[in-house]
């Protein structure tokens, strides 16, 4: 049999950083104490801290740890539990990350995910200068409040409690059962927390006069009870997620659709084509079923959209790249061939039209003439069309490939009905762009 342990702390960094007096070196001795109850393996336990004065612990334990951005402990948690849901994950926050990361709290505790969650609760921002924190009590005197805090408290475990949570705990960090109360909480399968009061003596009590008693009473006042105050059993998040998912174990999310090459291409040297248009009318489509065919033509392609946040009002501008090489570059160098479509495109991309070269190709939907630009254009006549106006984008593709012969038009056709749903209609405007240039 292993020989048990005494500690998890280690006792070669110690002593702990904390001010004299400061409630959370006892906490951690607690935590430890409780970590040598249930004789966890070190290796299976993951203390996930943030920024604050807590956030100095995670280092003294011989266990995993990981330190991240102020608020952001619980999403670090979630990921490693989602992970590996066998570990023992212990998320060290304090009230100032619990306010600045409550959505995410929420969504944990909702979720009932497996971590455990201990709140360094001393009132305030006691590292960045005793600012007043969502747990601050009413009337209390921090650097942002100077004369008297005016807000009400969270009560943070009705919070978690009542979105889920499986265990929700309050005590103080002077409680002689705490180490029972934190091995419960990570004992629980589902999502707990224990939120801890405790004394911050660099400011919270220097500001309020402040000590045990008063801490006592604070809670009293404000009809916060202590022990365990929310404990049900319910599915924990990680494992019903295994659970729900197990036959797609071992499958990609997407089904692979490879592409063989059996065209060839006219293309030597990397082009770079622009295809400039309205939001929702199907501008990024038209350039994804382009790299496609170009792909079926033998040659590397890559491509960058670029719209509004509003999806399907305002520009949709798509820049593609095709080379005979690997191509990992998006467009960073002007355009050897260009489409503009609609108002939308002109007035988003008018100043690359300037500066279009020369020897460069501008299609352009005639109806927006005149451009200035150095560039070659050639007019597309979209009067006479029955199409709709999502299907210029596709159209105006197949006219640019008939025109410059860059790859087979049958590529083309190919890679639209890669898309069974939108095959016909995508054929159908590939044979009128061609038919496009007919009309110039």
């Amino acid at each position: 049999m292993a020989e048990a342990l005494t500690t998890y702390l280690n006792e070669d960094l110690l002593p702990l950083p904390f001010c004299p007096g400061c409630g959370h070196s006892a906490i951690v001795k607690h935590l430890d104490a409780a970590l040598v109850k249930l004789q966890l393996d070190p290796r299976q336990v993951v203390l996930v801290t943030d920024i604050g004065c807590q956030g100095l612990t995670d280092r003294y334990f011989d266990t995993n740890a990981f330190h991240g951005l102020h608020g952001r402990s619980v999403t670090y948690a979630t990921g490693i539990k989602l992970v590996n849901p066998d570990l023992k994950v212990i998320v060290l926050i304090g009230d100032g990350g619990t306010g600045i990361g409550g959505h995410h709290l929420l969504n944990a505790a909702r979720r009932n995910l497996g971590i455990t969650v201990l709140v360094f609760n001393n009132l305030n921002f006691g590292m960045t200068g005793g600012e007043h924190s969502v747990t601050t009590p009413p009337g209390a005197r921090t650097a942002t409040t100077r004369y008297g805090h005016l807000e009400r408290p969270l009560d943070l475990c009705a919070t978690v409690g009542v979105n889920g949570a499986g265990f929700a705990a309050r005590a103080t960090s002077f409680d002689k059962n705490l180490p029972d109360l934190i091995a419960a909480a990570i004992q629980h399968e589902g999502f707990a927390l224990i939120d801890i009061w405790e004394l911050c003596t660099a400011y919270f009590v220097e500001e309020n006069r402040f000590n045990r008693t008063l801490l006592e009473r604070a809670m009293d006042e404000l009809g916060f009870s202590t022990g365990i105050l929310y404990q049900h059993d319910g599915p924990e998040y990680s494992q019903a997620t295994r659970a729900a998912l197990s036959d797609q174990r071992g499958k990609p999310t997407l089904p692979p659709q490879p592409l063989e090459p059996h065209y060839t291409s006219a293309v030597e040297t990397a082009m770079h084509c622009a295809i400039a248009g309205a939001a929702g009318a199907k501008v990024g489509s038209a350039a994804g079923i382009f790299c496609q065919g170009a792909i079926l033509a033998g040659l590397w392609a890559t491509q960058r959209s670029d719209y509004p946040v509003t999806v399907k009002t305002g520009h949709s501008v798509a820049d593609v790249v095709l080379s005979r090489d690997d191509a990992f570059h998006v467009g960073t160098t002007p355009p050897d061939l260009m489409i503009v479509l609609f108002a939308e495109g002109l007035h988003k991309e008018r100043g690359r039209i300037a500066r279009l070269k020369p020897e460069a190709t501008l299609f352009i939907d005639a109806a927006l003439l005149p451009v200035q630009t150095a560039a070659r254009v050639v007019p597309l006549d979209f009067s006479g069309t029955r199409q709709k106006k999502e299907a210029w984008a596709m159209m105006a593709v197949a006219a640019m490939l008939q025109h410059t012969g860059l790859y087979p038009l049958d590529a083309l056709r190919e890679a639209a009905a890669l898309r069974p749903a939108f095959a016909a209609q995508n054929l159908a405007a590939i044979a009128e762009g061609v038919a496009l240039l007919a009309r110039e």
